[in-house]
């Protein structure tokens, strides 16, 4: 009876720490189908817009510093709510914006407050789960923020098509209130506030450097943040790749962004049973090498013009199948040294993924273009640049006596 009882807890914790992780993912995917609506009445391109993205991201990798600290200093909740009302405030405002500079403004304090979510939710997986649990928890959790392209390009494209796309942000909003009722009225308490933690800066910073020093959370950490690129890269892209380069329609848009959605879930859920007979990084690796392979393919063909729109979802599919290997396996590897501090591990963690992963994707937007060879040429860039940091850093953790296979 206990056993059942601990396995519907844990049930019930995993469905929650999910659901806080897609406040994010459905601030990303839902208003991508309106980008060229947006576009247009602003007076600009989607080129330019996809700066929006970018700020998103910047906003969302600071916002997981701030909230760090807080959440080992003030518990799990209370930041948390601080943190949902900013995200819910700054999606209103967003329906107000006069222009490009203004909702990127708003979007950016939208992500500010909407990344307490993610880095609690993860924060969370330590709490609740031993070390050995933590790599099936976040696959499955993945599985969850996977969920979240299958539906949201299709909400805000329905929301945008009937009541215009402002409408997508009083969405958001709502989706950020329903999650602080549930973080109320259903979540446990997993971690009491600790007073003796300092939020003075010269501390916390001396707290970020301790955790860098450890060289399996540097490695992975920045390995995995160059994997996981590959997607923020392909979010911001996809919009540029299907309307403007295959002219497909915002709802044809949003089916095919929902169907390679499979491929970064079905990565995520295969890891799982692959945990049952190979360890985090013999995955890791081979998920890695296989990403770098067929992104350098896929460029390879995008140059010469190889590719139509059926094997362009093909080459997508595959990078993403690959990242639903290489995220989880990241995640679990950079925090498995971590025994104290796990608010500003996850959080110094996340940023550095958001960090990279923003700035590789907001490089499309430089480009002022509406090929698909930004897009394959940086997914190239950032896998070969994970290898080359786990390769380097694997090394290194040997001679150190870290790690074997």
């Amino acid at each position: 009876m206990a056993n059942i009882t601990d396995r519907r807890r844990n049930t019930k914790i995993i469905l929650i720490l999910g659901t806080m992780t897609t406040l994010v993912p459905f601030s990303v995917d839902s208003y991508l189908p309106a980008v060229p609506e947006i576009a247009d009445q602003f007076g600009t391109t989607s080129a330019v817009m996809s700066f929006s993205l970018s700020t998103f991201f910047v906003g969302f990798a600071l916002g997981q510093l701030l909230y760090g600290p807080l959440l080992d200093r003030f518990g799990r909740k209370k930041p948390l709510y601080y943190g949902l009302t900013i995200s819910i405030i700054s999606s209103l405002a967003c329906m107000f914006s006069g222009n490009e500079i203004v909702f990127m403004i708003f979007r950016f304090t939208q992500a500010l407050g909407a990344s307490v979510a993610t880095v609690a939710a993860i924060t969370m997986v330590r709490d609740f789960f031993s070390h050995e649990q933590s790599a099936k928890v976040f696959s499955l959790l993945i599985l969850v923020i996977g969920a979240s392209p299958l539906l949201a390009p299709s909400i805000g494209s329905a929301i945008s098509t009937h009541i215009g796309w402002k409408w997508i942000f009083v969405f958001l909003a709502i989706l950020a209130l329903l999650l602080m009722a549930v973080i109320i009225v259903f979540l446990p308490v997993s971690y009491h506030a600790n007073p003796e933690i300092s939020l003075k800066i010269r501390h916390q910073t001396m707290r970020y450097i301790s955790i860098l020093k450890k060289t399996q959370f540097s490695v992975f950490a920045l390995a995995g943040a160059f994997s996981f690129a590959s997607l923020f890269v392909y979010v911001a892209g996809s919009p540029i790749i299907f309307i403007q380069v295959f002219k497909v329609s915002p709802q044809v848009f949003g089916i095919i962004f929902a169907m390679l959605s499979v491929g970064f879930i079905g990565g995520s859920q295969l890891n799982i049973l692959f945990l049952k007979k190979f360890r985090s990084r013999q995955i890791f690796r081979v998920a890695l090498f296989t990403q770098v392979s067929t992104a350098i393919i896929f460029f390879i063909g995008i140059i010469n013009g190889w590719y139509g729109q059926t094997a362009t979802i093909i080459m997508l599919f595959i990078l993403l199948l690959c990242l639903g290997f290489t995220s989880p396996n990241a995640i679990a590897l950079a925090l498995d040294p971590i025994d104290g501090n796990l608010g500003s591990a996850s959080a110094l963690m996340g940023t550095i993924r958001i960090g990279v992963a923003g700035l590789a994707s907001g490089s499309i937007g430089l480009f002022h273009t509406t090929s698909i060879t930004p897009v394959a040429f940086m997914m190239t860039c950032t896998a070969m640049v994970a290898v080359l940091i786990f390769v380097g850093g694997t090394r290194k953790m040997i001679f150190a006596g870290e790690g074997s296979e």
